[in-house]
């Protein structure tokens, strides 16, 4: 997704009434293109093809379209990945969480659904003390079947919360106090108190609940003046909330499913969008 291509300070916070031009810039599709994640220490885009097992590392060139670097192949569904600190990715894929090194080697870190056919990882994301957070849904989309679980530094796992449907994208407010999550399942995204210290989460309550016929929050990303950005699965559209759950625009966009969304690129505050087999990359905000 490129654009608005000129915008004026004051309007830094609000988009709408922008033109916006979207177009694709991945070169090939992906069975189920999902969880783009800007990796700032090398410049380039991340995202996964969940169905097909593949993580790629792209950089965009000047004329907007993404150079692919490199694609890992796992052996299972890949639901997310994030840069490692000491090199490499870090996954949620199949039954748990894996790393890939550079050279495509991969080992188990954690499997807390080991055993288990009926379920996958799903969307996940670091916090912003480096702790990765993902979740589960069941393949048949079982409500109530999902898990949010939370890798922590030392390579322990925990589970977080239980009773999700398809846990889906998380994100954090600018300060660190508040994190969000999408369920797809229940079409809601929910804001809990985060403690940075712990990890712990309290206070859960709905923000928002999408209302439009079939679509339902996928992945999100929060941007640096606090707003939620959240792909509609089926709903054709990107949507900007306030941290209250109040709707402030929403970007059409020309395909029926888009999955997730990220902020990345030398501008810093780039909306580059995932949809169902084609990528988005956006201009300076």
């Amino acid at each position: 997704m490129t654009g608005p291509e000129q915008r004026s300070p004051s309007a830094a916070g609000n988009p709408a009434g922008n033109s916006w031009t979207v177009t694709p810039c991945s070169a090939e599709p992906g069975l189920l293109s999902e969880g783009p994640r800007w990796d700032a220490a090398r410049g380039e885009l991340l995202w996964v093809d969940v169905l097909a097992g593949r993580l790629h590392r792209a950089r965009p060139g000047a004329d907007g379209q993404l150079q692919v670097l490199q694609t890992f192949q796992i052996h299972c569904h890949l639901g997310a990945a994030a840069p490692a600190a000491d090199g490499g990715y870090v996954l949620a894929a199949g039954p748990g969480f894996l790393h890939v090194d550079d050279t495509g080697a991969v080992r188990e870190l954690a499997q807390p659904e080991a055993g288990r056919a009926d379920v996958r990882m799903n969307d996940g994301i670091c916090d912003p003390q480096g702790r990765f957070w993902a979740g589960t849904m069941a393949y048949d989309e079982a409500p109530g079947a999902g898990c949010l679980y939370r890798l922590e530094l030392d390579g322990s796992c925990t589970q977080v919360l239980t009773g999700l449907t398809i846990s889906n994208g998380i994100g954090w407010s600018p300060d660190g106090t508040t994190m969000y999550l999408a369920d797809s399942g229940t079409a809601d995204i929910s804001a809990f108190d985060f403690d940075p210290a712990t990890g712990d989460l309290s206070r859960r309550r709905s923000i928002v609940h999408i209302t439009t016929a079939s679509a339902v929050p996928d992945g999100l990303t929060v941007d640096h003046h606090g707003n939620l950005w959240v792909a509609l699965w089926n709903g054709a559209a990107l949507a900007r909330y306030h941290p209250d759950g109040s709707l402030l625009d929403t970007v059409p966009l020309p395909v029926d499913r888009p999955t997730s969304c990220a902020f990345g690129g030398t501008g810093g505050h780039d909306p580059i969008l995932k949809s169902r087999g084609a990528c988005f990359i956006g201009g300076h905000l």
